[in-house]
Protein backbone atom coordinates (compact mmCIF):
# COMPACT_ATOMS: atom_id res chain seq x y z
CA UNK A 1 0.00 0.00 0.00
CA UNK A 2 1.31 3.44 -0.90
CA UNK A 3 0.83 5.99 1.87
CA UNK A 4 0.68 9.64 0.86
CA UNK A 5 2.77 12.24 2.72
CA UNK A 6 1.59 13.10 6.22
CA UNK A 7 0.61 16.57 5.06
CA UNK A 8 -2.00 15.07 2.72
CA UNK A 9 -5.34 15.35 4.47
CA UNK A 10 -3.93 17.17 7.52
CA UNK A 11 -2.62 20.41 6.04
CA UNK A 12 -5.50 22.70 7.03
CA UNK A 13 -7.49 23.24 10.23
CA UNK A 14 -10.63 21.94 8.52
CA UNK A 15 -8.86 18.83 7.30
CA UNK A 16 -7.50 18.12 10.76
CA UNK A 17 -10.96 18.60 12.25
CA UNK A 18 -12.41 16.10 9.78
CA UNK A 19 -9.63 13.64 10.57
CA UNK A 20 -10.26 13.90 14.31
CA UNK A 21 -14.00 13.48 13.69
CA UNK A 22 -13.32 10.33 11.67
CA UNK A 23 -11.10 9.00 14.45
CA UNK A 24 -13.83 9.58 17.01
CA UNK A 25 -16.85 8.32 15.11
CA UNK A 26 -15.83 6.18 12.11
CA UNK A 27 -13.06 4.43 14.07
CA UNK A 28 -15.12 4.37 17.32
CA UNK A 29 -12.56 6.52 19.11
CA UNK A 30 -15.23 7.94 21.40
CA UNK A 31 -15.26 4.55 23.15
CA UNK A 32 -11.54 4.94 23.84
CA UNK A 33 -11.72 8.40 25.41
CA UNK A 34 -11.87 6.82 28.87
CA UNK A 35 -11.15 3.11 28.41
CA UNK A 36 -7.67 2.55 26.96
CA UNK A 37 -7.32 -1.21 27.57
CA UNK A 38 -3.76 -0.31 28.52
CA UNK A 39 -1.56 -2.82 30.30
CA UNK A 40 2.13 -3.26 31.01
CA UNK A 41 3.49 -6.48 29.49
CA UNK A 42 6.94 -5.81 30.94
CA UNK A 43 8.83 -2.74 32.22
CA UNK A 44 9.77 -1.97 28.60
CA UNK A 45 6.51 -2.74 26.75
CA UNK A 46 2.89 -1.57 26.96
CA UNK A 47 -0.17 -2.73 25.05
CA UNK A 48 -3.36 -0.76 24.43
CA UNK A 49 -6.09 0.09 21.96
CA UNK A 50 -5.77 2.65 19.14
CA UNK A 51 -4.00 5.71 20.57
CA UNK A 52 -5.25 9.22 19.87
CA UNK A 53 -2.79 12.09 19.37
CA UNK A 54 -3.33 12.84 23.07
CA UNK A 55 -2.34 9.28 23.94
CA UNK A 56 0.83 9.64 21.87
CA UNK A 57 1.66 12.80 23.81
CA UNK A 58 1.12 10.82 27.04
CA UNK A 59 3.41 8.06 25.73
CA UNK A 60 6.11 10.60 24.92
CA UNK A 61 5.96 11.95 28.48
CA UNK A 62 6.38 8.36 29.72
CA UNK A 63 9.53 7.98 27.65
CA UNK A 64 8.14 5.67 24.94
CA UNK A 65 10.59 5.51 22.04
CA UNK A 66 8.70 3.19 19.64
CA UNK A 67 5.02 2.69 18.82
CA UNK A 68 4.15 -0.58 17.06
CA UNK A 69 0.99 -0.31 14.97
CA UNK A 70 -0.46 -3.81 14.57
CA UNK A 71 -3.27 -2.61 12.27
CA UNK A 72 -0.87 -2.11 9.38
CA UNK A 73 -0.38 0.94 7.13
CA UNK A 74 -3.52 2.74 6.03
CA UNK A 75 -4.86 5.85 4.35
CA UNK A 76 -7.43 6.25 7.15
CA UNK A 77 -7.50 9.19 9.54
CA UNK A 78 -6.41 7.15 12.56
CA UNK A 79 -3.18 6.19 10.83
CA UNK A 80 -2.35 9.68 9.56
CA UNK A 81 -3.04 11.26 12.94
CA UNK A 82 -1.00 8.65 14.76
CA UNK A 83 1.98 8.91 12.44
CA UNK A 84 1.93 12.71 12.57
CA UNK A 85 1.70 12.66 16.37
CA UNK A 86 4.60 10.21 16.66
CA UNK A 87 6.72 12.34 14.35
CA UNK A 88 5.99 15.51 16.31
CA UNK A 89 7.06 13.83 19.57
CA UNK A 90 10.16 12.11 18.19
CA UNK A 91 8.71 8.61 18.53
CA UNK A 92 9.48 5.95 15.93
CA UNK A 93 6.28 4.39 14.58
CA UNK A 94 6.59 0.96 12.95
CA UNK A 95 3.94 -1.16 11.26
CA UNK A 96 3.48 -4.89 11.84
CA UNK A 97 0.20 -6.03 10.33
CA UNK A 98 -1.51 -8.77 12.31
CA UNK A 99 -4.99 -10.17 11.67
CA UNK A 100 -7.66 -10.94 14.23
CA UNK A 101 -9.50 -13.58 12.19
CA UNK A 102 -6.55 -15.38 10.61
CA UNK A 103 -3.60 -17.15 12.21
CA UNK A 104 -0.22 -15.53 11.51
CA UNK A 105 1.88 -17.03 8.74
CA UNK A 106 5.58 -17.89 8.99
CA UNK A 107 6.72 -14.64 7.37
CA UNK A 108 4.75 -12.62 9.93
CA UNK A 109 6.17 -14.63 12.82
CA UNK A 110 9.71 -14.04 11.60
CA UNK A 111 8.97 -10.36 11.02
CA UNK A 112 7.74 -10.04 14.61
CA UNK A 113 10.87 -11.74 15.96
CA UNK A 114 13.12 -9.42 13.96
CA UNK A 115 11.12 -6.33 14.93
CA UNK A 116 11.38 -7.02 18.65
CA UNK A 117 15.14 -7.40 18.25
CA UNK A 118 15.73 -4.10 16.44
CA UNK A 119 13.34 -1.52 17.89
CA UNK A 120 14.25 0.98 20.57
CA UNK A 121 12.62 0.49 23.96
CA UNK A 122 10.50 1.41 25.91
CA UNK A 123 7.78 0.63 23.38
CA UNK A 124 4.02 0.48 23.03
CA UNK A 125 2.04 -1.84 20.78
CA UNK A 126 -1.59 -1.46 19.79
CA UNK A 127 -4.37 -2.57 17.46
CA UNK A 128 -7.88 -1.08 17.35
CA UNK A 129 -9.38 -2.57 20.51
CA UNK A 130 -6.21 -3.78 22.25
CA UNK A 131 -7.70 -7.26 22.53
CA UNK A 132 -7.00 -9.69 19.68
CA UNK A 133 -4.14 -8.46 17.50
CA UNK A 134 -2.55 -6.77 20.50
CA UNK A 135 -2.90 -10.10 22.29
CA UNK A 136 -1.11 -11.94 19.52
CA UNK A 137 1.54 -9.24 19.30
CA UNK A 138 2.05 -9.43 23.06
CA UNK A 139 2.25 -13.23 22.90
CA UNK A 140 4.99 -13.03 20.27
CA UNK A 141 6.84 -10.36 22.24
CA UNK A 142 6.75 -12.54 25.35
CA UNK A 143 7.95 -15.52 23.35
CA UNK A 144 10.71 -13.89 21.30
CA UNK A 145 11.89 -11.04 23.53
CA UNK A 146 11.23 -12.34 27.04
CA UNK A 147 11.79 -16.03 26.21
CA UNK A 148 8.72 -17.03 28.17
CA UNK A 149 7.33 -20.56 27.86
CA UNK A 150 4.56 -20.67 25.27
CA UNK A 151 1.99 -21.64 27.89
CA UNK A 152 2.77 -18.43 29.76
CA UNK A 153 3.03 -16.20 26.69
CA UNK A 154 -0.40 -17.23 25.41
CA UNK A 155 -2.02 -15.73 28.50
CA UNK A 156 -1.79 -12.43 26.63
CA UNK A 157 -4.77 -13.74 24.64
CA UNK A 158 -7.41 -13.77 27.36
CA UNK A 159 -10.68 -12.23 28.47
CA UNK A 160 -8.70 -9.98 30.82
CA UNK A 161 -7.78 -7.98 27.72
CA UNK A 162 -11.25 -8.42 26.14
CA UNK A 163 -10.14 -11.16 23.75
CA UNK A 164 -13.14 -13.21 22.57
CA UNK A 165 -12.51 -16.93 22.06
CA UNK A 166 -15.91 -18.05 20.81
CA UNK A 167 -16.09 -16.01 17.58
CA UNK A 168 -13.90 -15.75 14.51
CA UNK A 169 -11.15 -14.29 16.67
CA UNK A 170 -10.97 -17.69 18.38
CA UNK A 171 -8.85 -18.86 15.44
CA UNK A 172 -5.94 -17.28 17.33
CA UNK A 173 -6.61 -19.67 20.21
CA UNK A 174 -6.80 -22.55 17.75
CA UNK A 175 -3.35 -21.48 16.53
CA UNK A 176 -2.06 -21.63 20.10
CA UNK A 177 -3.69 -25.01 20.69
CA UNK A 178 -2.12 -26.38 17.50
CA UNK A 179 1.38 -25.47 18.63
CA UNK A 180 0.92 -26.77 22.16
CA UNK A 181 -0.32 -30.09 20.76
CA UNK A 182 2.66 -30.27 18.42
CA UNK A 183 5.08 -29.42 21.23
CA UNK A 184 3.60 -32.13 23.46
CA UNK A 185 3.97 -34.61 20.61
CA UNK A 186 7.37 -33.70 19.16
CA UNK A 187 9.05 -31.09 21.36
CA UNK A 188 9.59 -28.79 18.39
CA UNK A 189 10.43 -25.18 19.16
CA UNK A 190 7.86 -22.61 18.10
CA UNK A 191 9.63 -21.47 14.92
CA UNK A 192 10.69 -25.03 14.05
CA UNK A 193 7.03 -26.02 14.13
CA UNK A 194 5.99 -22.93 12.16
CA UNK A 195 8.55 -23.70 9.46
CA UNK A 196 7.81 -27.43 9.17
CA UNK A 197 4.39 -28.67 10.30
CA UNK A 198 2.26 -25.54 10.59
CA UNK A 199 -0.30 -24.84 7.85
CA UNK A 200 -2.18 -21.56 8.52
CA UNK A 201 -4.50 -22.07 5.54
CA UNK A 202 -5.64 -25.47 6.78
CA UNK A 203 -5.96 -24.21 10.35
CA UNK A 204 -8.25 -21.39 9.28
CA UNK A 205 -10.24 -23.72 7.01
CA UNK A 206 -10.83 -26.22 9.78
CA UNK A 207 -11.68 -23.72 12.50
CA UNK A 208 -15.39 -23.31 13.25
CA UNK A 209 -16.56 -20.21 15.11
CA UNK A 210 -19.79 -20.14 17.10
CA UNK A 211 -22.70 -18.01 15.93
CA UNK A 212 -22.98 -16.24 19.28
CA UNK A 213 -19.32 -15.39 19.27
CA UNK A 214 -19.52 -14.08 15.73
CA UNK A 215 -22.47 -11.90 16.67
CA UNK A 216 -20.60 -10.44 19.65
CA UNK A 217 -17.37 -9.84 17.73
CA UNK A 218 -18.84 -8.58 14.47
CA UNK A 219 -22.12 -6.88 15.38
CA UNK A 220 -21.82 -5.84 19.03
CA UNK A 221 -18.13 -5.04 19.44
CA UNK A 222 -17.51 -4.42 15.71
CA UNK A 223 -13.98 -5.74 15.95
CA UNK A 224 -11.73 -5.06 12.98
Amino acid sequence: MTIEPLSAGLSTAGARLRAHSALLFEDHGFLRLIFKNRHAISPEMLRMNQPSPGDIAWAARKGIRTVINLRGPSTAAHYRLERAACASHGIDMVDLRLLSREPPDLATLRAARDLFERIEYPALMHCKSGADRAGMGALLYCLFRLNQPFSEARRQLSARYLHIKIGKTGVLDAFCDAYEAAFARSGLSFLEWAASEYDPVALKRDYRAGMLGNFIVDRVLRRE
